[in-house]
């Protein structure tokens, strides 16, 4: 279901297969790393580890990232893009610079843990003064995938406040159940890459 308004990800700032290459090797280099056990946000073990952060902070990085996640919200018909902090905030601010150079429509916002104990004390951060996600097309965004309960987390938020979520867009997928968890609830994934793509060098 294409977007109505005019896509912005095109010529410079199409994703296209030798960013897709470039982006790859920028992640295996900077954040990939293996043989160690670590335990993941979901409390897994894993011997495969992705420290995004530092893609995300770099340059190169995070433009091509950028790319990749502004042309697939295009694609999935996008009116917001937005996540759970932290991984969703660096990808929604990178993508929101690169859709104004590309003249992209798409907006963006983040959404909280927990409430902050003072200020407006919301949960959704970066809607404009009196705005809301009520009937708007929002596709999640995150840094990596592995159950999906931190795209959950925040799809139950944005689903109640009245927006329309079917996606989620991954820059890493690490096939450890998360697809399956979001058909259960009439969500699709969008993944740029697969964690054996970096196993694989």
């Amino acid at each position: 279901m294409a977007n109505e308004t005019t896509s912005g990800f095109k010529g410079e700032y199409a994703f296209d297969a030798a960013k897709r290459e470039e982006l790859r090797r920028i992640i295996r280099d900077l954040s990939f790393s293996s043989g160690t056990n670590v335990t993941l946000a979901s409390g897994k073990a894993s011997t495969l580890y992705f420290d995004m952060k530092v893609t995300m902070l770099d340059p190169r990085g995070t433009r091509l990232m950028a790319c990749a996640v502004g042309e697939i919200g295009e694609a999935c018909g996008a009116e917001f893009l937005g996540g759970l902090e932290m991984g969703a905030v660096p990808i929604a601010i990178s993508t929101a610079t690169m859709a104004d150079l590309a003249g992209s429509p798409l907006r963006f916002f983040f959404v909280r843990k927990q409430v902050k104990g003072h200020g407006a004390k919301k949960l959704i951060e970066g809607l404009r003064r009196g705005e809301s996600l009520e009937g708007k097309r929002v596709v999640v965004v995150e840094d990596v995938t592995t159950t999906g309960g931190s795209a959950i987390q925040a799809i139950e938020i944005i689903r109640e406040a009245g927006a329309v979520v079917d996606d989620v867009i991954t820059i890493v997928d690490r096939q450890e159940g998360a697809r399956a968890a979001f058909e259960a609830i009439g969500l699709r994934l969008h993944s740029v890459f697969e964690a054996l793509e970096f196993v694989e060098g």
